[in-house]
């Protein structure tokens, strides 16, 4: 129970450790063991696993599993639900499957529900062979797909760019009498976004398809998606939409009947497209409707990825004097954007909205969002670096823990300029350089 009311409370227990502490108290006494279990019980396990996805630790889900195991717990349907939602979550492709098969030993078969989970999670690891394994095993098993399958089957193959897998999707639902819905046409601007090499033509489909979607239909939205939604997975999560992160805020963040602009507009911005964006954006007008948060971050992602600064700076004033709630994603996407290319004015306007955004009380959100913009800030080679070194002591301020690609990015910046070996700064990044490069090497981080 200790273990337990320790997860809960968020504290973090290295796997690497767990390993070792299980060789050593193999033999101790019963009652020193109970001090570093997780838990007693399937009850006490579903809660440890729970509060564990709760907390995005999706990477400590293998080691309750093996505890579970040590303990003579056998795992229920239940648990494995859980765990395979976790990994889903965490995009944790060898643990799902691992799951899976662990399932299996138990005499239990995956229903339709844990198959999509595991083509979702095929989707956000970019393995589109895989999922098309998972609806072969499907059939052999005797597990019928629903629309919901087709539909993750369909994102899948669209994240790895697989167009021509997508329309054969597409030609079998409509065979099988499914209309299309958002989430479909969302998958179609997804894989012409994703092909490798891009076409010329990729622009002007993204914008028939976003045309074409306006007589979008529901498929089989009933009994699966309600069970999914019980247990805390989203239809924007499920298909890997852009907008996943956003599902579960309040506030008015999205609207989520804009899914296929929100899809489009997110491509637009990563294909640096001004042109095309400009083009949905009119159609949104025409079609009487405004632009929500999202599509004014991703607007302003386009014009600041594409190099025009002063209209993205535009954005973020506009948006900042509108009246609306400041979001934290608002002053990341324009500090990421305003880094693009790293020039003296941008890195000036990037720093400085730090600052504002510091001094508003607003935390980086996590290891992720700062790592990011310490890595892009890392890649200055001239100039004084003094947005990296803001980013780096504002993270050591809120005690967010670097990744290593960024500690690593942010070690050399410094090394290439002239620093003395004992300035203070320097000493610090070197040392925490080198524990994370022994971690990455061990494969701990």
């Amino acid at each position: 129970m200790k273990k337990l009311l320790q997860i809960a409370a968020g504290r973090r227990i290295s796997p690497l450790l767990r390993a070792l502490g299980r060789r050593y108290f193999a033999g101790s006494t019963e009652e020193v063991y109970a001090k570093r279990n997780y838990a007693n019980n399937v009850s006490e396990y579903n809660t440890v696993i729970n509060s564990l996805i709760a907390q995005r630790r999706h990477y400590l889900l293998r080691d309750v599993y093996d505890d579970m195991m040590l303990d003579g717990v056998q795992p229920s349907r239940e648990i494995f639900h859980s765990l395979i939602v976790g990994t889903m979550k965490g995009a944790r492709f060898q643990d799902a499957f691992f799951f899976r098969d662990q399932m299996k030993i138990f005499g239990l078969v995956p229903d339709v529900a844990l198959y999509n989970f595991l083509i979702s999670t095929c989707g956000k690891c970019k393995y589109s062979d895989q999922a098309i394994c998972i609806l072969e095993e499907m059939k052999i098993n005797e597990v019928k797909p629903t629309g919901q399958t087709y539909i993750c089957l369909l994102n899948a193959c669209a994240a790895s760019g697989r167009i021509d897998r997508v329309n054969a999707i597409v030609r079998d639902m409509t065979a099988a009498g499914l209309g299309l819905n958002k989430f479909c046409y969302a998958g179609l601007i997804a894989a012409h976004k994703n092909k490798i090499p891009l076409t010329d033509d990729t622009a002007s489909k993204i914008i028939e398809l976003v045309e074409q979607s306006k007589g979008w239909s529901s498929i089989e939205a009933s009994r699966d998606m309600a069970e999914n939604v019980i247990i805390g997975v989203s239809e924007e999560e499920l298909y890997n939409i852009p907008t996943a992160d956003y599902v579960h805020r309040r506030g008015g963040f999205f609207n989520r009947q804009l899914t296929v602009y929100h899809v489009a507009l997110h491509a637009c911005a990563d294909l640096r497209n001004v042109e095309a964006m400009e083009t949905i954006l009119e159609m949104l007008k025409k079609d009487g409707k405004s632009p929500d948060f999202f599509l004014t971050m991703q607007t302003m992602r386009c014009y600041l990825h594409s190099g025009n600064l002063d209209r993205g700076l535009q954005i973020f004033e506009e948006y900042m004097n509108s009246g609306e709630p400041a979001m934290v994603e608002v002053f990341l996407t324009f500090i990421e954007g305003a880094m693009v290319g790293h020039t003296p004015k941008g890195m000036e306007l990037a720093q400085d909205t730090l600052v504002k955004m510091n001094a508003m009380g607003f935390y980086l959100g996590g290891p992720t969002r700062g790592s990011d913009l310490l890595l892009q800030a890392a890649g200055e080679k001239t100039g004084g670096y003094t947005t990296a070194n803001y980013i780096w002591d504002l993270m050591q301020a809120q005690k967010i823990n670097p990744l290593f690609p960024a500690v690593e990015a942010y070690y050399h910046g410094l090394k290439e300029r002239q620093i003395p070996e004992d300035d203070a700064r320097l000493k610090l990044v070197s040392q925490v350089f080198n524990y994370k490069r022994q971690r990455n090497m061990l494969g701990i981080e």
